[in-house]
This record gives structure tokens, C-alpha cells and sequence, in this order.
């Protein structure tokens, strides 16, 4: 595809109301939703990576490291429905900013209720963490879809330019991430709990501004969707179907159905923490012989809903049944790939905090702060270069937005730098959990590219290929851990170089994996169905954030009995046999999607 000039790009984008202002080579626009995903993404995790610890920590009257002295299996349950849910309200804002809202007013609405929860959790009273929790659900369900909805539709004169453009916004996804980790979490571990929790809540509330007051940056770009705009939509679906492809509506059984799905589905999601926690069972009535009544109910949401797709396939012509099959089987080999992976936000919090040395003194301790400067110093340095390079392209017509930004910066500066001086002064210090959770973020900034290198070269291996070697690479790193911990007595701790290490192989499974999933949905569904499999894939990847909260929560139940090496390698031989099996499937995945590469 031909490239297109600076100048030529800039033309365009004032064309069509946009601030024509490039900021290396990309709009400036691109930017502003760049810092607002990082901002949200510096909330979210701040607050993920504290969840369960704080949970977990025992009570200690009148202190602000207190926890609330909860069971892991409870603390499980309740981070399982929270991650299960985020996955499915997207698929609502979605629908909602597509059809009345607009993309831009979306965002908003989304950024706002996600500022209140933060604010609840930051009173970390159970009302308000269970209405800070919901309202992070809502609030994401508008948020999360249509930030790259924004991106797409700025995007959709330049594809060429498109893949970058995700490429740089996907870095703000993980410098948020890094930051937020590790700033939320050294407050709230050094000086307690409601700073951690209250600093998440701040940079969501100053993101949202930034973001608003960026309004005149992106002319129409996002707004609600006109009647003729509508109108048009309507003609061009009617006219540009797959000639595979052939009108397949929703019956009026599969309707009820699907109702009934997700009625107990949701049953079953607050069902389980109620029971856990308040002992509270209302599903009860539901249970047969030995099998809880909430296992009942998710049995029967699964019934029904494998009922509802194999029914609907059987009406669609053979190469698009086909296609959607090569779908529904990457999607359930997601599941597994998810449910050990998210073991990061609970069972390997309790393991670094429970389990890992992270005492440091002498020359380790000053190690340990030389590269943790770096890390720390060296990523926010080229962040806030390109904060100037937008604020200087900017400043004139979105000064507001820039001067919440500089507040922004000048806040995380002050706090890292406080951070460093605390340490570096410190002759003995232990090393906060929740900074081993931005190991993640920083291999994938690190080891990106060169994958996406290797996928655009000659070595660019099959679909099956790559989930197999996504699952069986992350295993890795589990059965890493499951021999640094094989053998250890209870009191002993594990050096911090295992947990390191299966992050590494962790991060490398997620590159492999993560970023092919989206991309082949979109390749093999038509158009017409895009909605409806991406909802399938994020209701995976949902099942997959539940079954990794339940069995993390199982940590020191399965260690008791068994051993903490034994609870590791759980996460070892079932993605490998899952990459395993996927990979064998690759000649008959190849047929399904009938050429699609």
C-alpha cells in the first residue's frame, strides 16, 4: 500500500475537522487518546495489583497497612466476578455509543463513573469497595470499547498508517499499566492503603479532564451518529455481504434463550462471591445431589448457550459456519491461555508477598535501586518528551487539556522521585509485591517490536501455530516457579529471580498469543457478524479471568495438602497440553478458514 506523505496526512485530517498538528508522524489526537488509555490503564492496574493483597493482609487494629483478613478462596471469588464482568459490559457500551451516545461522549460517561469508583475504594469500607467495584464495571463497559473506536474512525482514510498508529496506543496501554503498578502500589505497601487506592482514583479523574477539554482536537470525529449517518450504515450492510454470506436473524427462541443464558450466567457470577463471603447462597434451590445449585446454574447457561450457537451455525451457508468453528475453537483454547495467566493478580500476589525473599541490604539493596531508577526514570524521560512535542503542537488550541496534562506530570515526577529518595536512603528495604506485577509491562514495551518483527517475516508461523506456542511458553514460566519452589519448607522463601523469570515467559506467551485472537476474528467472521464473535471472544476470555480467580484462590488450601510446587505445576501441564492439542489441530483449523491467512 502506498505511503503517504506528512503533508498530504495533515491536509486530510483538517479536511475532515481534525487537528492537522503531527506529532511524530501521527495525529496529535492519537496522542490525547494515547495519555487518557494511560491514564485509565495507571487507575486500573494500580488498583488490580492491590486487590487481592489487601484483601488478603491480616487485620491489624488501628493500622493503615490493616487488611480485611480474608481467605484467598473468598478474595478469589470476589476479584473473579469483578474481572468476569469487565469483559462482558464492554459489549453494552459498545452497542450504546454505536447507536446513540457517540464514541467521544461514550468515553466520557465511562471515565467519569470509573472516577467514582476509585473515590468509593478509597474509603475501603466494604459498602463503598463493593460500589466502587461496580461502578469500575459500568464504567469500563463504556470506556473500554470505544477508545479504540475513536482511534479506528480517525484512522479509516489512512489504513496504512493504522497499524502504527495501534502500535503507539498500545504503549500507552502498558506505560499506564507500569506506572500505576508500581506507583499505586509502592503508597499503599509504604504508607497505606487508602493512598494507593485514593492515587488511582486522582490520575482517572485527571485523565477524564485532560480528555475533555481535548474536545476541539478531534472535530467530529466520535460524535453521536447522525440519522443519515445511520441511514447509510443500514444500505451498506444490506449491499456489501460476504457472497458467502446469508441473513441469519435472531429467532424469537433464540432470544428467550439467550436471556435465560444470561440471566444465569449473572446468577452464578454474584452467586459465588455471595456464598463465599456473606453466606449468602440464593441459588440454593437450584442444587442437585452433590452439585452446588450456582454450579447447576453455570451448567445450564452453558447448555443453552452451546444450543443457541450450534443452532445458528447449521442456517449459515458451509464457508461461513466453517470459519466461525475455527473461531469458537480458538476461543475455547483462550480459556486456558487466561485462566493461568491472570494468576498475576491473585495467586502470585499472595505468593510474592507469602512466599518470595524481597528483604534487601548492602550491595543488593543498591542494585536493586540503580535498576529500579532506570526502570523508573528512563521510560517516564521518554514519555514526557512526547508530552512537550504534543503540548508545543497543541497548546493553542487545547490549552486546558495541556495544562491538566503538565499537572499530570509534574504529580508522577514528584511522587517517583520521592520513591527513589526513600529507597536510596534506606539501608535495608523490602522490596513492595506489587512491583514484581510490572515486570510484565515492561518485557511486553521491551520484546513487542521483535515479535512483531518475527511475524512479519518469513518465519511467520500458522495461527495454531502461535496459540500453541503462546500456551506452551507460558508454561514455562510456571513450571519455573514449580522448581524453585519444589522442596521448600514451610517459613523458607523463594528467591525473587523465579518470579522474575516466569514474567519473562509469561510475557512472551501473551505476545504470541494475545494480539492474534482479535485480528483472526476479524478475518474470518463477515462483517454483519464482527459483533456478535467478538462478544463470544470476550465471554472466553471473561471464563477465563473467573477460573483464574477461583483456582488462585485455592493457593493455600492445595499447598496444604499437597505442596506450593504442586499448585504450579497445575498451570504447567495444562497449557501444555492445551498447546499441544491446538497445535495438531492446525490441518483441520487450515480447512475451516478456507484460505484465510
Amino acid at each position: 500500500m502506498s505511503q503517504v506523505s506528512d503533508a498530504s496526512f495533515s491536509e486530510e485530517l483538517e479536511k475532515q475537522g481534525i487537528d492537522g498538528s503531527l506529532v511524530l508522524g501521527h495525529p496529535s489526537g492519537l496522542f490525547v487518546l494515547f495519555f487518557t488509555e494511560m491514564w485509565e490503564r495507571f487507575s486500573f492496574y494500580g488498583m488490580r495489583v492491590l486487590l487481592i493483597n489487601f484483601l488478603t493482609t491480616a487485620i491489624i487494629s488501628g493500622s493503615p497497612f490493616s487488611g480485611w483478613g480474608w481467605d484467598p478462596v473468598q478474595a478469589g471469588a470476589l476479584y473473579g466476578t469483578y474481572a468476569m464482568l469487565l469483559y462482558i459490559t464492554p459489549i453494552f457500551g459498545g452497542i450504546l455509543a454505536d447507536k446513540f451516545l457517540g464514541y467521544r461522549f461514550a468515553v466520557v460517561i465511562g471515565a467519569a463513573i470509573m472516577t467514582l469508583g476509585h473515590l468509593f475504594m478509597a474509603f475501603d469500607t466494604p459498602l463503598f469497595l463493593y460500589l466502587g467495584l461496580g461502578a469500575l464495571v459500568i464504567g469500563t463497559g463504556f470506556f473500554k470499547p470505544n477508545m479504540t473506536s475513536i482511534l479506528s474512525e480517525m484512522y479509516k482514510k489512512f489504513p496504512q498508517k493504522k497499524d502504527g498508529a495501534y502500535t503507539i496506543f498500545y504503549m500507552g496501554v502498558n506505560a499506564g499499566a507500569f506506572f500505576g503498578m508500581m506507583l499505586c502500589g509502592y503508597l499503599a505497601e509504604k504508607v497505606g492503603w487508602h493512598w494507593g487506592f485514593g492515587l488511582a482514583g486522582i490520575f482517572m479523574f485527571l485523565g477524564t479532564l485532560q480528555f475533555w477539554f481535548a474536545k476541539p482536537i478531534f472535530g467530529k470525529v466520535g460524535d453521536p451518529p447522525s440519522a443519515e449517518q445511520k441511514e447509510s450504515a443500514k444500505q451498506t450492510a444490506a449491499t456489501s455481504l460476504d457472497p458467502d454470506d446469508k441473513p441469519n436473524p435472531f429467532t424469537a427462541l433464540d432470544t428467550i434463550l439467550i436471556v435465560a443464558m444470561t440471566v444465569l450466567g449473572l446468577a452464578y457470577a454474584f452467586n459465588d462471591p455471595l456464598s463465599k463471603i456473606a453466606g449468602l447462597d440464593i441459588l440454593s434451590g437450584l442444587q442437585l445431589g452433590a452439585v452446588a445449585g450456582q454450579n447447576v446454574a453455570i451448567i445450564a447457561a452453558l447448555v443453552l448457550f452451546f444450543f443457541v450457537v450450534i443452532s445458528r451455525l447449521t442456517r449459515y451457508t458451509k464457508v461461513v459456519r466453517q470459519r466461525m468453528i475455527a473461531v469458537i475453537i480458538f476461543a475455547f483454547f483462550v480459556i486456558f491461555f487466561w485462566m493461568s495467566f491472570e494468576q498475576g493478580a491473585s495467586s502470585l500476589v499472595i505468593f510474592a508477598r507469602d512466599n518470595v525473599d524481597r528483604t534487601l541490604e548492602g550491595n543488593s539493596l543498591t542494585i536493586f535501586n540503580i535498576v529500579n531508577m532506570l526502570l523508573t526514570i528512563v521510560p517516564l524521560a521518554l514519555i514526557t518528551y512526547v508530552v512537550a512535542k504534543l503540548t508545543k503542537q497543541t497548546y493553542g488550541k487545547a490549552p486546558l487539556s495541556n495544562i491538566v496534562q503538565a499537572v499530570c506530570f509534574a504529580g508522577i515526577w514528584g511522587i517517583a522521585i520521592w520513591m527513589l529518595y526513600r529507597e536510596f536512603t534506606a539501608e535495608a528495604s523490602e522490596i513492595t509485591v506489587s512491583w514484581f506485577s510490572i515486570m510484565n509491562s515492561f518485557f511486553i514495551i521491551t520484546f513487542a517490536s521483535s515479535i512483531s518483527k518475527i511475524w512479519d517475516s518469513k518465519f511467520n508461523p500458522p495461527a495454531a501455530v502461535k496459540y500453541g506456542m503462546g500456551l506452551i511458553v507460558m508454561a514455562i514460566g510456571f513450571g519455573l516457579l514449580a522448581f524453585g519452589a519444589h522442596g521448600i519448607q514451610e517459613g523458607v522463601k523463594v528467591s525473587m529471580i523465579w518470579l522474575v523469570l516466569a514474567y519473562l515467559f509469561h510475557t512472551l506467551g501473551e505476545l504470541c498469543l494475545s494480539p492474534v485472537g482479535l485480528s483472526y476474528v476479524s478475518k474470518l467472521v463477515p462483517a454483519r457478524m464482527i459483533a456478535f464473535m467478538f462478544g463470544m471472544w470476550y465471554l472466553a476470555i471473561a471464563i477465563g479471568n473467573k477460573l483464574a480467580a477461583i483456582l488462585g484462590g485455592e493457593i493455600e488450601n492445595i499447598t496444604k495438602e499437597y505442596s506450593l510446587s504442586t499448585f504450579f505445576l497445575i498451570f504447567t501441564i495444562v497449557p501444555v497440553v492445551a498447546g499441544i492439542l491446538v497445535m495438531l489441530l492446525h490441518p483441520v483449523l487450515k480447512r475451516l478458514m478456507h484460505g484465510v491467512k
